[in-house]
């Protein structure tokens, strides 16, 4: 009797002693697929002791998942496509890198102003992630001694069972091109201000001055956020332009048993 009435004391005081304090959740506690962050940077053989802002730097933060080598594959080509010249990535981040600094070091021989520098700066972010799908976001900068540098934003919504980059056609249902587009356009023209009948000759890029949703898309929780970058569809001085569909307005074209079906309530 004795024993048992000192474990449940002890269990009483073990369980007082957790009164008051937050039940911390881990950060990755929805990730089915696990990875950890890895930084390229190499600096320009001139840098010297001048800081990272100062001088030709390239740096470069991705994630590597475990046992996800088309994943992984993926990550890598879309970052070595996203500033690629002639349209052929690199075949890895190194190489990507090396040939960076080369070209700077090519221009410097043509080009000896003291102040010039160039830059290339690409992360890579888990936005994401739970059993059936990781959403990745993909960014850069460069500059190669224009008049300005560019900015890129992508992303890579990643079916994790199939294991493969997910299109618009994976997660809509047949046949929703033009439905689709015209609740776009709707919202496109209630973020810029205008009305039903505006034209978009003056101001926009768009072929034929209509309006078109590109492929460039996250598919997160509430809705599926599509963005432009600079010179897709405004000039650069006009940034980046982002567009979220709620899945609420679309909830006729969200493909049964898709990953995008679990948010849709």
């Amino acid at each position: 009797m004795k024993n048992l009435c000192l474990a449940f004391f002890m269990a009483m005081g073990l369980s007082s002693c957790q009164w008051g304090v937050p039940n911390k959740i881990p950060e990755k506690s929805f990730d089915t697929l696990r990875y950890a962050y890895k930084v390229i940077k190499a600096r320009a053989a001139d840098c010297g002791a001048k800081a990272d802002s100062a001088c030709t730097v390239v740096k470069i933060n991705y994630p590597v998942f475990d046992s996800a080598k088309t994943l992984n594959d993926t990550v890598t080509r879309k970052l070595t496509l996203m500033f690629a010249t002639d349209g052929r990535p690199d075949t890895s981040l190194e190489l990507m890198s090396k040939k960076f600094l080369k070209s700077y070091d090519d221009f410097r021989k043509t080009d000896l102003r003291s102040g010039m520098f160039f830059t290339l700066d690409d992360s890579v972010k888990v936005i994401h992630q739970d059993s059936s799908l990781t959403t990745l976001e993909v960014r850069g900068y460069s500059y190669t001694g224009g008049a300005h540098g560019s900015t890129s934003v992508g992303f890579i919504n990643w079916d994790t069972k199939a294991g493969k980059n997910l299109k618009l056609d994976d997660v809509l249902v047949e046949g929703y091109h033009d439905k689709l587009n015209a609740v776009a356009e709707k919202i496109f023209r209630k973020n810029e201000k205008l009305s039903d009948t505006a034209s978009l000759a003056t101001n926009y890029f768009f072929k034929d001055n209509k309006f078109a949703l590109n492929t460039n898309f996250s598919i997160t929780p509430l809705g599926i956020k599509f963005l432009y970058n600079q010179y897709d569809i405004k000039p650069y001085a006009a940034g980046i332009t982002e567009l979220f569909i709620p899945y609420a307005q679309i909830k006729s074209l969200v493909q049964p048993g898709s990953v995008v079906s679990q948010f849709i309530k």
